[in-house]
C-alpha cells in the first residue's frame, strides 16, 4: 500500500526539483542508494569593463583599433553611415568591395559594423543618391539647409522610378549581408536628412506615409534575422517599426537646453515619442541606441551632469552610446566607466551546484543561478556551453546546450543543464569551466562578469570525479 503513493511522491519531486531525479529513480525501483554528495561554487564578481557584441561603446566611423580617442575604453561595435552615391556609382553595381572591406576591418578590430544607407545630408556633395538616378529622369527636389550654403537635390521618393531602384539596393544588400557574421546592427535611414526621418531646415515634406512605410517594409523584408533600429523622429513609421520588431535610435543624448531655453530633447521629445509609438517595451526584443548631442565636451562646458545624462539612458534600456570617437572631457572617465558597466547586458554566473562524482554514460546535474546586471538583453542566439577538462591533460569534452541567452532580460533566473557523459570518458578528475558560445564556431563569444576568464575564452569553475 506504501509503495505506490511513495512512486508518484518521488516522481513529482523529480518534476519540480532535478536534483532529486536520482533518488526518485532508486525509490520508484525499491532499491536505496547512499546520499549524493554535491558541492556549491559562488565565482567571484569582476568588475572590468567588457567588449560584448550586440552593445557597449560605439566607434564612430573608426574602427577600434585605430580610435586613438578610446583611450583604452573597450568597443565592440563600429558605427558607419554611407550615402546610396557611396555604395551604387553605377546602376546596378553595388561596391561590394567597399562593404566587405568594412566588415573585415570591423572582425580584425575585435568589432562589428553597425551601418546606415541616407539619401540626403548636408555635407559638401550637392547629390547623395548616385548621379544615374537623376539622369534617368528621377523627379526631385533642391533645398537649402536653414537658407545657407549651396543648394542640394533630392529625389522624390513617392516616384516610382526612386522605389523600384532603391528597393533593389536593399534587397541585394539584405540578399548578401543578413545575418553576416560580422554585421552588427542596420540603421534604417532612407528617409529625411542624414537618414534621420525628417526634412528640418530645408522647407521640405516627407514622403507620402505610404512611401515611408513601403521604405520599412523593404528594410525589414531583406533584414529578417539583423537587429534593426530606426531615428525616433517619424512617429507613424516608428509606431510600425516597433511593431515589426525594430529598436529605435536617438540622436540627440546630453540635450539639455543647447537649442533652446524652453525645449530640449531629453524632456520634451524621446520619452513622449516613446510613450506615443509604444515603443516602452521596444527593448525587450530589439536594441536602443544613443548618440550624443555634439559630443561630451558640450555637456561639460555647458554644466549638465553626466551622470545624469547616463542614467537617462540607462532607464530607457540603452544597448549602445555613441560618443562620434572624440576626446572625452577630463575628468569624465569614472562616469563613462561607470555607464558602461551597466550598458547593454552583462551576464554573471552566481552559483553552480553540481554532483561531486559521477560516472561514465551518467547524467551531470548542473543546477546554476544566472543574474543580467545589465539593463537589456542580448538581442542574438548564443548558448550555455560546459567543458570537462582532464586534470592529468588530454582533450576537453565540450557540451554545449539547448539554452539560448537571446532575451535574457535584468534580473536572475535559474538555470539547470543535464550533461549526458559519453560511455567511453576515461575515469578521472575534470575540471568543469563554462562558457556562452556561437552556435556556429561553438567558440566563446561572450565575456561573462565574472573572474578566470583563460585565454581561450573559457572559466573553469569546478572539479568533479569520473569513477
Amino acid at each position: 500500500m506504501s509503495r505506490r503513493p511513495r512512486r508518484r511522491h518521488a516522481e513529482s519531486r523529480a518534476r519540480r526539483w532535478p536534483w532529486c531525479a536520482f533518488l526518485a529513480a532508486t525509490l520508484a525501483s525499491g532499491g536505496c542508494a547512499a546520499p549524493i554528495r554535491t558541492t556549491t561554487v559562488t565565482p567571484s564578481l569582476t568588475d572590468e569593463l567588457l567588449a560584448n557584441p550586440g552593445m557597449g561603446w560605439q566607434t564612430f566611423h573608426r574602427f577600434a583599433n585605430s580610435d586613438i580617442h578610446l583611450d583604452g575604453l573597450p568597443s565592440s561595435s563600429a558605427y558607419f553611415r554611407l550615402y546610396w552615391s557611396e555604395i551604387e556609382p553605377v546602376e546596378g553595381q553595388i561596391d561590394f568591395a567597399k562593404l566587405d572591406d568594412l566588415l573585415a576591418r570591423a572582425r580584425r578590430a575585435g568589432q562589428k559594423l553597425a551601418l546606415r544607407i541616407m539619401c540626403a545630408g548636408t555635407d559638401d556633395a550637392k547629390i547623395h543618391v548616385p548621379q544615374w538616378l537623376r539622369d534617368k529622369g528621377c523627379p526631385g527636389f533642391d533645398y537649402q539647409y536653414e537658407g545657407k550654403g549651396p543648394r542640394r537635390w533630392v529625389p522624390d521618393m513617392d516616384q516610382p522610378l526612386f522605389q523600384e531602384a532603391h528597393f533593389r539596393l536593399i534587397a541585394a544588400l539584405g540578399q548578401r549581408y543578413d545575418g553576416h557574421s560580422d554585421l552588427d546592427s542596420i540603421d534604417i535611414g532612407s528617409v529625411g536628412l542624414w537618414g534621420e526621418w525628417h526634412m528640418s531646415g530645408t522647407g521640405l515634406a516627407l514622403p507620402r506615409l505610404e512611401t515611408r512605410l513601403a521604405v520599412l517594409d523593404a528594410w525589414c523584408r531583406a533584414f529578417p534575422r539583423t537587429p534593426k533600429v530606426m531615428l525616433i523622429a517619424d512617429e507613424e513609421v516608428l509606431r510600425a517599426a516597433v511593431q515589426r520588431g525594430c529598436g529605435w535610435r536617438a540622436d540627440c543624448l546630453g540635450d539639455l537646453g543647447g537649442f533652446s531655453k524652453t525645449w530640449n530633447h531629453m524632456d520634451h521629445l524621446y520619452r513622449q515619442q516613446v510613450e506615443k509609438t509604444d515603443a516602452r517595451d521596444a527593448w525587450h526584443t530589439a536594441p536602443v541606441a544613443f548618440e550624443s548631442c555634439w559630443d561630451m565636451r558640450k555637456w561639460k562646458e555647458s554644466g549638465w551632469d553626466i551622470d545624469t545624462i547616463f542614467d537617462y539612458a540607462l532607464d530607457l534600456h540603452a544597448s549602445y552610446i555613441n560618443n562620434k570617437s572624440v576626446p572625452l572631457p577630463p575628468g569624465s572617465r569614472p562616469q563613462v566607466e561607470r555607464m558602461l558597466r551597466r550598458l547593454g547586458y552583462r551576464l554573471v554566473l552566481s552559483r553552480l551546484r553540481h554532483a561531486t562524482a559521477t560516472r561514465p554514460g551518467a547524467a551531470l546535474q548542473l543546477s546554476m543561478e544566472w543574474e543580467n546586471t545589465g539593463v537589456a538583453p542580448p538581442y542574438f542566439d548564443a548558448f550555455l556551453a560546459f567543458r570537462l577538462a582532464p586534470r592529468t591533460g588530454g582533450e576537453p569534452w565540450v557540451s554545449v546546450s539547448a539554452t539560448t541567452v537571446r532575451g535574457w532580460l535584468p534580473g536572475p533566473r535559474t538555470i539547470d543543464a543535464v550533461l549526458q557523459l559519453p560511455e567511453d570518458l576515461p575515469r578521472g578528475i575534470y575540471e568543469i569551466g563554462v562558457a556562452v558560445v556561437d552556435p556556429d564556431t561553438r567558440a566563446p563569444a561572450v565575456r561573462l562578469g565574472i573572474t578566470g576568464r583563460t585565454a581561450d575564452g573559457w572559466i573553469p569553475l569546478s572539479r568533479v570525479e569520473v569513477r
